[in-house]
């Protein structure tokens, strides 16, 4: 009774503490780590499926740096071990949805391929889940067998393959043994972990010191463990999947290219919150040898904002084309839009009809932070009217400004996502974005995809520039003449 409750509480533990991770990584570290806890070892490997659902094939280690899994890569795929290990583990798994019960081979020979280091301390004993020791068995040769389901459960046995004792293991390929004794490793365990309506998602491995075996009653708790850390994996990777489709989305919204205009050299810099968010661009070529620029952001975040976000972008290019010389009229057509269409929403925008021959640039905004002027003599605001938002008014009107940028200058816009992604109130965030301007070194000054990169790096630091789950948008925009 002491023994069940003891394992009962170790494995509430352990779930509890896989329920609270926020990440798909930090999923998978947590699922090695408990493993490791579980069957007393110390390193382990978790390989995701190559699949349209998980993505590439992707390795995980546990206390396995790059030189390790560099080594495990040149064991051969086509060995007979590996062979042998694909069989047993299709053999033995339940079939999956479809009838299918084997998947992408280099996932599950990947997982046997990349054994490395092992767990405990060198010895003659495998520590239990409680602390418990037991004397390993000394069985050469490697194994396929079920891990026993939870009285009760109903769940079918899971598969697993051990390696008690690789470098006596004469069946496995001569470069398997090799690597094993680079890294260390005398013995391993893997599993599946699958789920009823995924299938198998990965597959885990666990590596020891000294030869070992998990004892029966280690690999029950891991069983029962697994069957609760599969169906999290497979939570979290439908949300990885969810997020690369809004972001791949996004993608396709915006500007595939930039633009090649004579006179003028362009750069651009974008990031996205993970629910895609209103934050928009664009570089269009225009009649006569001019260029439009525009920059702006629609209200709200999800798939709401960003079909609002591509509606009016399309819409600026269209009145760009016919009217760009007159940013104020363009701005003008667009409020209109914004009102018919999309009543309960508002947007910033700014558009700037540059003429690179004459190097003159009209600019208009409404409610958008002011564009930036970066030379080698001067950085500066540029100063346009304090103007609303479009769709906040029952009529937008704002004069337009006209600057003329000297020539190496360079005109910077920028969404207020970056100014947002500081923390900081605005007037301290445009005071912190005039100054990692100002103090950029002369050669970064004069290259626009330097100078957006060290905008980005310096405005946002610790992370901040590529932080995947900050709601903010940022956009960067880069015009040199």
């Amino acid at each position: 009774m002491a023994e069940s409750l003891t394992d009962l509480t170790s494995l509430h533990e352990l779930t509890e503490r896989l329920a609270r991770t926020a990440t798909l990584d930090d999923a998978l570290h947590e699922v090695l780590r408990a493993g490791a806890a579980l069957v007393g070892a110390r390193r382990g490997m978790i390989a995701l499926e190559a699949s349209e659902r998980a993505g590439p094939e992707r390795t995980v280690g546990l206390g396995l740096g790059r030189a390790d899994l560099g080594h495990i890569e040149t064991v051969p795929r086509g060995s007979a071990s590996h062979a042998r290990l694909l069989d047993g583990l299709a053999d033995d798994l339940p079939a999956m949805p479809g009838g299918s019960t084997r998947t992408a081979s280099g996932t599950v020979a990947g997982m046997h391929r990349r054994t490395g280091h092992a767990p405990h301390a060198p010895g003659t004993h495998t520590p239990g889940a409680d602390g418990s020791v037991s004397a390993p068995a000394s069985a050469s040769a490697s194994t396929s067998a079920p891990v026993a389901p939870a009285p009760g459960t109903g769940h079918a046995p899971s598969p697993e393959i051990v390696h008690p004792d690789i470098a006596a293991d004469r069946a496995l390929d001569p470069r398997h043994r090799e690597v094993a004794a680079r890294l260390g490793c005398a013995a391993s365990y893997a599993v599946p972990l699958a789920t009823g309506l995924a299938g198998r998602i990965a597959a885990a491995v666990w590596l020891y010191d000294e030869p070992a075996r998990p004892t029966e009653r280690q690999r029950h708790l891991l069983g029962r463990y697994l069957r609760q850390a599969a169906e999290h994996l497979a939570h979290h990777l439908d949300l990885d999947r969810a997020r690369h489709d809004v972001a791949a989305l996004r993608e396709e919204l915006l500007p595939s290219r930039l633009p090649r205009v004579p006179g003028v050299r362009l750069a651009v810099r974008h990031r996205s919150g993970p629910r895609g968010g209103g934050d928009w661009y664009d570089a269009l070529p225009l009649p006569e040898g001019a260029l439009g620029l525009a920059v702006g952001g629609v209200s709200g975040s999800g798939p709401g904002a960003m079909a609002a976000m591509a509606r009016l972008r399309a819409s600026l290019r269209a009145y760009a084309v016919m009217e760009g010389e007159d940013p104020v009229a363009v701005l003008s057509d667009l409020e209109l839009l914004l009102r018919l269409t999309e009543p309960a929403r508002s947007a910033t925008a700014l558009f700037a009809y540059a003429e690179p021959a004459s190097r003159k640039v009209t600019v208009a905004g409404a409610g958008h932070c002011p564009p930036l002027l970066v030379g080698p003599a001067r950085t500066e605001f540029v100063e346009t009217t304090l103007s609303a938002p479009l769709g906040m008014l029952a009529c937008w009107e704002a004069p337009s400004a006209e600057l003329f940028p000297r020539e190496g200058e360079t005109l910077l816009l920028y969404s207020d996502g970056l100014l947002h992604r500081t923390g900081a109130p605005m007037d301290r965030a445009l005071a912190r974005l005039h100054a990692a301007v100002a103090c950029a070194p002369p050669v970064v000054r004069t290259e626009p995809e330097a100078l957006t990169e060290h905008v980005l790096r310096t405005v946002l630091p610790d992370g901040l520039a590529d932080q995947k789950d900050h709601p903010e948008d940022v956009v960067l925009l880069a015009a040199r003449f």
